[in-house]
């Protein structure tokens, strides 16, 4: 079992990484926050097999503290580390603001060099990672991740502060930063230009993220999903419904009702299609139309019925007998008029796709008897 002390690991990354490595028992994570007693801290630094040096300081009013956090606290960790016989490999978070001359830029180029030279003088493999802004869940708004503070606010219906929205963003999505904290830990980090590197890097202009952002928002009302496709638009969308407040995850679906049933669309994608949720009462037939283009697929997750086809051409009936307790998808074939019958004596509900959201314009849908 490698032991693995993470400092920070009550940071974003933190959370994210250690949350992550307890899922493997080949681990044993060793957590270091501020709260952990220095004793104990020192104890685990002196035993481990590998170091995740996340902590450290990236928003102050005062810069001395960038040089404190930042640098005097790497200086006093290693300083128990060379006590280690193990010499564990150590992982360092830096920053690309490192190539920087702000105040804590200068103090994570520094943290870089102090550590470089403690690896020349003790023969410790080092693995230092500019990470650009880092986006995910569990990360406090308004705090170091614009990502985070626009999804907070923009999901609790507040205005958002926008001061160039031309200026471009280079993101890494946690989850990939973890896993690459991961491969580094078993030995093979990505390397690119012979540094050790987060793959995926993610770009958006500030303005497009808040455009996104209040598209996930207004997605409740026209009940689209994003382009999944995309990694950047898939792991936004993740990020911001983690920041959802938690008495705000469900939200009502307009029912299209009558004394027949209901029909209620629940996702329509530009892509995809539409899936939508049908409840027909005992006793009733719906459909008896049929499309030149739009297919479907019809499953039927609770009840009993029969949904029958005939080929417009034909006179021949074709049926299908379905139910709740064996789900079986049935294809809606173009040039078949059909309709589905509940048998029971209970709704029957199915679930219906189609590969096209419904456009009242070009509706696709022409009424004849099966």
């Amino acid at each position: 079992m490698k032991a693995i002390a993470v400092t920070g690991a009550n940071g974003f990354v933190g959370k994210n990484l250690v949350a992550d490595l307890n899922l493997n028992d080949d681990y044993k994570v060793l957590p270091i926050t501020k709260a952990t007693p220095l004793q104990e801290r020192d104890q685990y630094l002196k035993q481990v097999d590998f170091i995740v040096h996340l902590a450290g300081v990236n928003r102050t009013e005062d810069d001395t503290e960038y040089t404190q956090g930042n640098v005097y606290l790497l200086q006093e960790l290693l300083g128990v580390i060379q006590e280690n016989p193990k010499h564990p490999t150590i992982l360092l978070s830096s920053s690309i603001h490192a190539a920087n001359d702000t105040p804590y830029g200068r103090s994570k180029l520094e943290a870089e060099e102090v550590l470089e030279k403690f690896a020349e003088d003790n023969e410790n493999e080092i693995l230092i990672y500019r990470f650009p802004n880092l986006f995910g869940k569990w990360c406090n708004p308004d705090y170091n991740s614009v990502v985070a503070t626009f999804c907070y606010h923009i999901s609790r219906n507040a205005e958002v502060s926008v001061h160039d929205s031309n200026v471009q963003l280079t993101l890494n999505y946690i989850d990939d930063v973890v896993a690459e904290i991961k491969r580094a830990i078993k030995g093979n980090p990505t390397l690119l230009d012979n540094k050790p590197t987060v793959p995926n890097v993610l770009r958006i202009t500030v303005g497009n993220l808040v455009k996104k952002i209040k598209v996930f928002k207004q997605s409740r009302e026209n009940l689209t999903v994003p382009h999944l496709a995309d990694p950047l638009e898939k792991a936004l969308y993740s990020t911001y419904l983690s920041y959802l407040p938690e008495d705000d995850f469900s939200y009502m679906l307009p029912m299209h009702t009558d004394d027949r049933g209901s029909f209620t669309e629940f996702i329509k994608t530009v892509d995809h299609g539409q899936i939508s949720i049908n409840v027909s009462k005992p006793g009733v037939t719906k459909g008896n139309h049929w499309h030149h283009t739009k297919v479907e697929k019809f499953l039927v997750v609770s009840g009993k019925g029969v949904i029958r086809f005939r080929n417009i051409r034909s006179n021949e009936i074709i049926e299908y007998f379905v139910t709740g307790t064996q789900l079986e998808v049935v294809d809606v074939p173009v040039g078949y008029t059909h309709n589905i019958e509940n048998l029971g004596d209970s709704d029957l509900i199915t679930v219906m796709w189609a590969n096209e959201p419904f456009n009242p314009a070009n509706p696709d849908t022409y009424a004849l008897e099966v």
